[in-house]
């Protein structure tokens, strides 16, 4: 096995055919990262991978550079690609995560105005708070004012007729498969124009 610097410079060839230095990385830092992100103990983590488990230590510890076989059986293990051993993220993120919830679940939060049921609400540091909504409103003036907050906001209309009023636009009715995407720090507020209350998606960002 030909030993070389664990942060030595990788190039990464793009779709595009070209390639791109990356920033010198430890790789074995990075390794041990990506299975801690996962809760997986050296055992579960070379389990997963195909490799013995003293090998992964000394790949984390930075005694060992693996070949590429190693490098192919360290990706297949954690679910990603080769380069993205080499990429870490931009910013420190959660890796794997999912929450589902079943239509009769999500905890619900009852207002004047809406009935809100939160989704996905076992994950923590989400990006994105989306949430189903009945609108129980039926006119502009049941509201205490334009709603706003920071961030932007995605609709999408379930079922019924809403209108859509905001800030800075004329009021729009949408009805089932229509939807909206806003900037939240504009004024905004939905009531229901069908005889039942209309239910919608909400999906708003957190950052």
């Amino acid at each position: 096995m030909t030993m070389r610097d664990p942060k030595s410079l990788i190039r990464i060839a793009r779709e595009s055919g070209e390639s791109s230095e990356v920033e010198p990385l430890d790789l074995g830092a990075r390794v041990r990262q990506l299975r801690k992100d996962r809760d997986w103990t050296l055992e579960q983590a070379a389990k997963q991978a195909g490799l013995a488990r003293s090998t992964l230590s000394k790949i984390e510890n930075g005694q060992m550079s693996p070949t590429y076989d190693a490098l192919k059986k360290l990706a297949t293990g954690l679910q990603i690609s080769v380069p993205q051993l080499f990429t870490p993220p931009e910013r420190a993120q959660a890796n794997g995560r999912m929450a589902v919830t079943r239509a009769e679940d999500g905890q619900p939060v009852a207002t004047v105005t809406y009935e809100h049921s939160l989704l996905a609400e076992s994950l923590t540091r989400k990006k994105m708070l989306p949430y189903r909504a009945r609108v129980r409103a039926r006119a502009m003036e049941e509201f205490d004012g334009w709603v706003r907050h920071d961030g932007e906001e995605f609709l999408y209309v379930l079922t019924g007729v809403i209108r859509l009023y905001t800030e800075f636009y004329e009021p729009v009715d949408m009805r089932r498969g229509d939807s909206a995407y806003y900037d939240a720090a504009m004024g905004h507020n939905v009531i229901s124009v069908s005889p039942e209350d209309a239910t919608i998606l909400w999906v708003t960002s957190l950052s």
